[in-house]
This record gives C-alpha cells, structure tokens and sequence, in this order.
C-alpha cells in the first residue's frame, strides 16, 4: 500500500496556510552558502593534491573538499525549484564551478525532476526517481549504493567519449539524451524528447561539460597536472554520489509499486523527514532531510524548510499524519526501509 488510507484526512490547506510566509527564497543565502562551500571545496581539492597522501592535513582536506562539494553539488536539486527566469547569474555561476567540473551540468536534473513531483508521474513506472525499494528484495537496495563505484566513470564517459561522437552520428545523440542524460536512480529509464522544462541551454551545457572532461584530459595526458588530481576527483565524485544514494534511499518509503498514481498527501506519506542526528546537513544537505515537506511543498527555499517543519508540528491542529512521515535518523530511515523490504518479501 502507498500510503496509509487516511491520507485524505491531511490537513494540506491548512498547512499551506502556516507556511505561505516562508515561501520567498533570499539570494544571499544562497550566494552565501554556495560561495562559501566553493572555495572550502575547490581549496580543499588543491591541498589533497598537493599534500602528501594519507598526511593529516592530506586526510582532513579531503574531508572538507568532500563535503563541501558534495553540498556544493546537491545544490542541482534547488536549481530545478527556482521560478524560471530567476537566478539566472546564480545557476550559471553554479554550472561554471560546479556542474562541469563534477560532470553532472544541470540539465541533466531539469525535467527529470519535475516528472518527479508530478502528481500523475510520482512513485509511477515513469518516474526516474523512484523505485520500490520497500516493496521487493532487499538486495537491490545494496546494489543500488554499489553503483555509486561505477557512476563518475560512467559520467567521464558520456561527456569524454559518447557526446563528441553524438555530434556526428543521430542515432548516438538519441542513446546519449535518452540513456545518459538523466540523474536517476532507474536504470530502465528512458528520458523523453527535450522540452521547455529541460532548460534552454542544455546543448550549451553538454558542450562545456565535454571541454571541461577533454581539457583536463589533456592536461593530465600532457603532464601539465599531475595525475593525482583525476584520482582526487574520483575519490571526491565517489564520496558524492555514495553519500547521495544513501540520502536518496532514506528520502522515500518506496512503496509504490509502480502503477498506483499517489495525491500530495500520499506523496508526502511516502516521503520522509529526518528530524535528529547531528550529521544531518552533511550526509542531507541544502535542506534534504526534509524531503516529506519539500514534497508538500517544492518551491520552498531549501532555508525555510527546517521552520516549516517545526512550525507545522507545533501548529497543524492535528500533527499525527504529518509526523508519521518522521524518522529521527539516517539509520532509522534506512532501517526502517529495509524492514519494509524484509516484510514485503513475507507476504
């Protein structure tokens, strides 16, 4: 089942009615947050390289240039919520310093997940973003973090190797938009023809990540850098997507099977809020951990959603629903998903 059966009974006008206030995003946090987490991440990256490895400075910069860009990459997310026509500067900015050098230009987000808060698409066979984890066997669970291994390979190689021939050959541009151009989590996914939700300038965007993976390439091929620095960015894109594939297994139930369309409520339900845990804003960052409530909500500032929360627990003239999307850790979620797969498997 998707969600619980009461899931009619959400009081969602009244919820939209305590937070309506905390809807406007404030640039200078944004600018704020992404500058800072840019130069501990980019100044971190440099002392990994420079540093002799396994060095306690070698140890803690990797650490911070870890973290940093991990924060600094899952600002992709916030990029897809902005009112179109806003924050131009900013995600330029961020496609400059983050997207390109990380592989992972923010195209490759647009659309995609619009689909995934759609109501008719959410939790669905067609939405990218979502498999039934809770619902089949638990193993797929541990594959699906194992992936994180291959993924930056697997990035180097779309914009090294398969975007240039894309260019020269229509059936490679159709497998390269349709199979390599999604930050998903279904590999089966296919993504449908470009739109007006896919951004403007995704081309533009594809090109520049393809210069950047071919320019530092060249640069290494050449000895102008050492070849230290492609094994840090390995490292530092594998810690990245390890940590998000833990972040993204703790931000649902999963438990759709595929072909149930889910109400707002029931999406929240199948959602998950992570209240506790003092690593919190680093293993879920820019305001992840409340992903139930960005799921009531998704054009909240990622900055107001922790008020949102406390504000409807504290307010919401019945909270019983609204907290049981809550779990107080990364280990309750994850626990708690494995369990659903445990039982579901009993069945």
């Amino acid at each position: 089942m998707p969600a619980p059966e009461n899931s009619e009974d959400f009081p969602l006008a009244e919820a939209r009615g305590l937070v309506a206030h905390l809807m406007k995003p404030k640039p200078y946090i944004y600018w704020a947050d992404l500058i800072l987490n840019v130069v501990l991440g980019w100044g971190g990256f440099y002392l990994v390289v420079v540093t002799p490895a396994f060095s306690t400075v070698n140890i803690m910069a990797f650490i911070v240039s870890a973290f940093s860009l991990y924060r600094v990459a899952i600002f992709i997310h916030e990029l897809v919520h902005l009112k179109k026509g806003t924050f131009k500067l900013f995600i330029a900015f961020w496609n400059i310093i983050g997207g390109f050098p990380l592989l992972i230009p923010s195209f490759t987000y647009h659309g995609v997940h619009s689909d995934h808060h759609r109501r008719d698409t959410y939790g669905t066979n067609e939405d990218g973003e979502y498999l039934p984890f809770g619902a089949e066997e638990g193993w797929k669970i541990i594959a699906y973090v194992f992936l994180s291994l291959i993924l930056p390979f697997l990035f180097l190689a779309r914009f090294l190797i398969l975007t240039p021939l894309s260019w020269f050959n229509k059936k490679l541009t159709h497998y390269a938009w349709e199979r390599a151009s999604s930050l998903t989590i279904d590999l089966s996914y296919r993504r449908p023809r470009p739109t007006k939700l896919d951004g403007e300038h995704w081309r533009l965007q594809e090109i520049c990540a393809t210069i950047y993976a071919w320019t530092g390439a060249a640069l290494i091929y050449f000895s102008i850098i050492p070849i230290k620095v492609f094994i840090v960015w390995y490292l530092v894109t594998l810690l990245i997507f390890t940590m998000n594939s833990l972040r993204t297994l703790g931000a649902h139930a999963y438990r759709n099977p595929g072909d149930v369309k889910m109400s707002v409520p029931d999406q929240f339900l199948d959602s998950v809020d992570v209240t506790g845990g003092i690593l919190s804003p680093f293993w879920a960052p820019v305001g992840l951990r409340y992903h139930a409530t960005h799921h009531l909500f998704p054009q909240m500032p990622y900055h107001s959603l922790g008020a949102a929360h406390d504000l409807l627990v504290r307010d919401l003239s019945t909270n019983a629903l609204y907290l049981s999307a809550t779990r107080r850790n990364l280990w309750h979620a994850l626990s708690t998903l494995w369990e659903d797969s445990r039982l579901s498997q009993l069945k």
